[in-house]
Formats: C-alpha cells, sequence, structure tokens
C-alpha cells in the first residue's frame, strides 16, 4: 500500500525540479496557525538558486507562485517565500557552506 505524499514533500519536490537550488527549506509552520493537529496549510520555503540572478524579487515570487500553483488553489493557505540568489545568501550569512537540497532516494540501503 502506498501512501500519498505530504504537502511538504510535492512542495520540495516541485521547487527542487523548476529551480537550479543550492539550498531548499521548506518548514510547515501550520502549528503556529489555528488549525487542526498535522494540517499542512501554512508553509515557509526558503531558497538560494542561480534560478533567480538578475530578476527581481517580485519576479522571483511570481516563479515560485506559478511552480506551486495547484497547492496554492488547493490546500495551502499561506506562503511565506524567501528567495536569494548566491551572492545574496552570502553577503546575508557570511562563507557557510550550504546543504544541497534532498532529493530523495531509497532510505532502506
Amino acid at each position: 500500500m502506498t501512501s500519498e505524499p505530504t504537502i511538504q514533500a510535492l512542495i520540495e519536490s516541485k521547487l527542487s525540479t523548476h529551480l537550479d537550488l543550492q539550498h531548499l527549506q521548506v518548514i510547515n509552520e501550520s502549528a503556529n496557525h489555528n488549525v487542526p493537529p498535522g494540517s499542512e496549510s501554512h508553509f515557509k520555503v526558503v531558497m538560494v538558486a542561480s534560478s533567480f540572478d538578475g530578476r527581481r524579487l517580485l519576479q522571483r515570487h511570481q516563479m515560485v507562485n506559478k511552480i506551486l500553483s495547484e497547492e496554492l488553489a488547493g490546500s495551502v493557505h499561506a506562503l511565506a517565500i524567501h528567495t536569494y540568489t548566491n551572492d545574496e545568501w552570502l553577503e546575508r550569512h557570511g562563507d557557510t557552506p550550504l546543504s544541497p537540497p534532498c532529493l530523495g532516494g531509497d532510505k532502506s540501503q
């Protein structure tokens, strides 16, 4: 029996597929809101991507909103979007190495 992927996993997968990400963090913030336990309705995404080079903040947000349009039209009520180029991330957080986005894999190996 296969289970449906979580909304968080769908968000991670779609963003990883459509953007050239160096860093991705998807945080389910639903517990901070007046929703039932276990809800997946409020998220924050933090991304570092070369796809954002030369684009204004509004253009970056439009890119993310387009990629996640199905989720935003359905179960996701709120999405906080934080987008950075590599240079912006380094300027803000210093020369800390980023962990690559998880591409999934077989955990039984």
